[in-house]
Formats: structure tokens, C-alpha cells, sequence
């Protein structure tokens, strides 16, 4: 009797312990759930657990695909590429039993993680009641990741579920996600999906995953070479992997067009390492999505008075995030001209989403004429003169806008520096602009070597391209 006891304890937790191995019904992941966007133009995983040897059937738009769940409890089906579809369909899956997921829409879906300027809702952005009113946008989809921590990758995550857009759901959206949805939709016309996995107050470190550590050489001591560490103890918001673990994993492999990221508040003071880290997170998360061309594009943190920090240490965060544009297939969005020096969360997150929505039209969706970045810095020269030295800014657009100066003037303020071998910077005058490229000098230097421009914490740099878009704070010190 006392054994019969033991082993009907024994059986009832390893049920807990392990739902999926079990004897039960066909399960699917959170992440899969009614008026959910499935992602056009490519093959479509649909997973899920069963018992082994189990035949799980997936229909979904006249296409009935089927499987057989493995050893492991597991099943994945992948169905064949679709074209976006803005009316509403089922999605069933039949196994023992019959799930049946409604209002299912094919677009696109992108992934829209970070820290607190990405967490932060609608309802907290700038002309909240009106946006909120206004926020009748059914092909529009958002579903929230949340706040979790894991010290090895999950296989699944709660969810609260796909919420269509309109007044009384878009309130709790990510703002930026959601500003970037609504542009985007207006111009491609299809239905957009967007996986809100974001956390306030959190580094790039714990979003990152263990496959990204280990593709940065930089990176390779401290944390590539210390991932098994990460594995032990009580999980942390500061851990590597740790995020990754709980709230990005368990999304994988849903499909996805893309991924839009702001952070770096939180590793403010580390310089041109962020640039390593941010390189660790973009090769992570385009390894474990097996999409070496994932687009990633990210904001530029806008300017903010950290009182009791050097106000040359954010600069180098945007140097940072300058230079990731190297890393293929990525985009930034500046924000220099709409900070709030004084609020880390700059209400106005419309235009942050409408300046990430200008990168994917124009490199994902066709808009080959479109303006989609401001000034971006490309070399600097003696071209004018040993006393002065020209900038000159890359195209990042179809067609020839040009550079503009307020009024045409000279800037006179600290927005451009000049240096020479001292190392001793000056405020320097921008006093002629031709097409793409500044001349600048100082009369307290005669032979500059070195340019910065919008180089402080409080910047509010004045120099746009003339599609209103604002140029980018950098440095040619390294």
C-alpha cells in the first residue's frame, strides 16, 4: 500500500514537472493564440507538444499540413509561404483533441524589445487622449511578453494574448511599436503583428543571447568564456542570457520580418563596448532565428542632463549605436531634435516610431525614392584648407535632399568641436555647407586634426538634411 502511495505521488509530480511528457492533450505555445499575425512571404512554424508518435494536423487558409510528434513530445509544422491576408481566418489544429484559433492574419511582425522608451505605453506618450481615440486600427496586433526571468532558455512563456487594435486596447501598446505599426500600415497596406518583450531599467546584457556572446571576439572574455556560470545561482535582471532565457526564447520560431530595439540607457558610461554588445545581440538573435538577414533597427538614446555623470559619456553611447551601422541589414533612428533633456522618456515617441517605419519602407518594403535618415558622418578631410576641416555625411536615401543650417547660418553654439594635437577641443563654426558635406574651423585652432559634433548629454544640434530629418552627434577621436 505504502509503495502503491509512493508511486501514485511519484507519477502525480512528474505531471507538474514535466506537462509535456505526459500523457495529454495537443498543446500549443502562448506566443500562438486567436487574432494573432502570422508573418507573410515565408514558411510558417506552427509547434506545439503531444504525446509521442501522436499525428497533429494544421490547417490554416485551404492548407492542411500534418506531422507526427517525436520522442520528445514535440511537433512543429511549417506552413508553406503565404501572401498577407486582412480578413480574419481559423487556424485548427487537431491532434487527440481540436484547437482552433480565430480572426488569424497574415502580414507582417516585427519584434519590438528593449528598455523603458520601448515598454513605455500609449497611454504614457505625448497627446495620450487623442491617440487613444483615435486608435481604431483593427490589422493592427499586439501581444506582450512578460517580465520573466530564466537561467537556461524556456520553451514557452504566459502570454495576455493578441489584442486588436482600437480605444480600448491600444493604450497599454508600446508606444514607439505602435506609432511604427500605424505608418507602416498606412503606406504597405497589409496587417501588422507586433511581439511587445521589453523591461524598464534593464542592460543588453541579459537579452542577449548565449550564441552572441560567443560571435564577438571583444566579448569572448568576461562572457562568452563564463556562460555556464550564467546557468547557476537565482536567476537576475542583470545576468547575461537571463531575459533572452524567458522572454525571447520561447518565442522562437515564430516568425518574424524583423526586430526594433531601444536601449542603452542602462549601460550609459561603457563607451564604444556597448558597440560590442549591441553586435552580440543582433548575431544572437539573427542565430537562433536562423535569419542571418534579420533587419534590426534600433533608436539613438536622445539627450538627457544624467546630473551626476560626465556629460561626455553619453556621446560615446551614440558613437556606439553610430558605428552598429556598420552591422548589415540595420537602421537608426536619431532623436536629437525631440528629447526632453530633462525626461529620460521623451513623450514624443510618434516620431520615434515614424523614423524606425521610414528605415523598413525604404529597405524592407520597396520605397527606394524615400528619405529615411539624416546626416550620418562618413570621413573628414583637409579638402578646404589646413585650417579647417570638411565633413562629409553619407547618403542614406534614394535622391539628393542636401544639408541645411538654420537660416543658412554659421552654427556657433557646441554643436561642432574642433581639436588639435592637443587635444583640446573648441567650439567651431559650420560656415559653409555644400550639398552633403560642412566645412568647419575655429580661430583658436590652426591645424585641427580631430571634429565632434553635438558631443554633450544636453545636445540640441541644429544640423537636418532637407527632408527635416537631424544629423547624427559623432566624433573622429577614437
Amino acid at each position: 500500500m505504502k509503495t502503491k502511495s509512493f508511486f501514485a505521488l511519484y507519477a502525480g509530480l512528474a505531471f507538474f514537472a514535466s506537462p509535456f511528457s505526459a500523457s495529454a492533450d495537443v498543446k500549443l505555445p502562448s506566443i500562438l493564440g486567436n487574432h494573432m499575425v502570422l508573418q507573410q512571404g515565408e514558411p510558417v512554424p506552427v509547434w506545439g507538444w503531444a504525446d509521442e508518435g501522436e499525428k497533429v494536423t494544421v490547417s490554416f487558409h485551404g492548407k492542411t499540413v500534418s506531422t507526427q510528434t517525436g520522442k520528445d513530445g514535440k511537433w512543429r509544422i511549417d506552413l508553406p509561404a503565404m501572401k498577407a491576408n486582412t480578413k480574419g481566418s481559423d487556424l485548427t489544429v487537431k491532434g487527440s483533441n481540436e484547437i482552433k484559433l480565430k480572426d488569424v492574419l497574415v502580414g507582417e511582425v516585427w519584434l519590438c524589445s528593449g528598455q523603458s522608451n520601448m515598454e513605455w505605453s500609449v497611454a504614457r506618450s505625448g497627446n495620450a487622449k487623442e491617440e487613444i481615440a483615435n486608435g481604431k486600427h483593427p490589422l493592427i496586433r499586439h501581444v506582450k511578453v512578460p517580465r520573466k526571468l530564466s537561467l537556461t532558455p524556456q520553451e514557452d512563456v504566459p502570454t495576455g494574448g493578441w489584442q486588436v487594435c482600437s480605444p480600448s486596447t491600444v493604450a497599454n501598446f508600446t508606444a514607439v511599436g505602435y506609432y511604427f505599426a500605424r505608418h507602416l500600415q498606412k503606406e504597405i497596406k497589409v496587417p501588422i503583428g507586433l511581439i511587445g518583450s521589453n523591461w524598464g531599467g534593464t542592460r543588453i546584457e541579459p537579452w542577449t543571447p548565449a550564441e552572441g556572446f560567443k560571435a564577438v571576439p571583444a566579448l569572448r572574455k568576461g562572457f562568452a568564456d563564463k556562460l555556464d556560470q550564467f546557468t547557476r545561482g537565482k536567476p537576475g535582471r542583470t545576468t547575461p542570457t537571463h531575459m533572452y532565457n524567458a522572454m525571447i526564447a520561447p518565442l522562437i520560431p515564430y516568425a518574424i520580418k524583423g526586430a526594433l530595439w531601444y536601449q542603452g540607457e542602462s549601460n550609459n558610461g561603457e563607451g564604444m563596448l556597448y558597440h560590442e554588445k549591441m553586435k552580440a545581440l543582433i548575431a544572437g538573435w539573427r542565430s537562433v532565428w536562423k535569419k542571418p538577414e534579420l533587419p534590426f533597427y534600433f533608436v539613438q538614446l536622445a539627450p538627457f542632463n544624467y546630473r551626476n555623470r560626465d556629460p561626455k559619456a553619453l556621446p560615446w553611447i551614440w558613437q556606439a549605436q553610430l558605428e552598429t551601422l556598420e552591422v548589415p541589414h540595420t537602421g537608426m533612428a536619431v532623436t536629437t531634435d525631440i528629447a526632453t533633456v530633462n525626461n529620460i522618456h521623451p513623450p514624443n515617441k510618434q516620431d520615434v516610431g515614424k523614423r524606425l517605419a521610414l528605415w523598413a519602407l525604404a529597405k524592407n518594403y520597396g520605397y527606394d525614392k524615400l528619405v529615411y535618415s539624416g546626416p550620418i558622418f562618413d570621413r573628414a578631410d583637409h579638402s578646404e584648407g589646413k585650417d579647417s576641416i570638411t565633413v562629409h555625411f553619407k547618403e542614406f536615401h534614394g535622391r539628393n535632399v542636401g544639408l541645411t543650417l538654420p537660416e543658412g547660418k554659421g552654427i556657433k553654439v557646441a554643436d561642432f568641436e574642433v581639436a588639435g594635437k592637443d587635444g583640446n577641443w573648441r567650439v567651431a563654426e559650420a560656415f559653409t555647407v555644400y550639398g552633403h558635406h560642412v566645412v568647419v574651423k575655429s580661430k583658436e585652432v590652426k591645424n585641427p586634426v580631430h571634429v565632434r559634433f553635438g558631443w554633450d548629454q544636453k545636445a540640441n544640434p541644429k544640423l537636418f538634411n532637407r527632408a527635416g530629418l537631424p544629423a547624427s552627434p559623432f566624433t573622429t577621436e577614437k
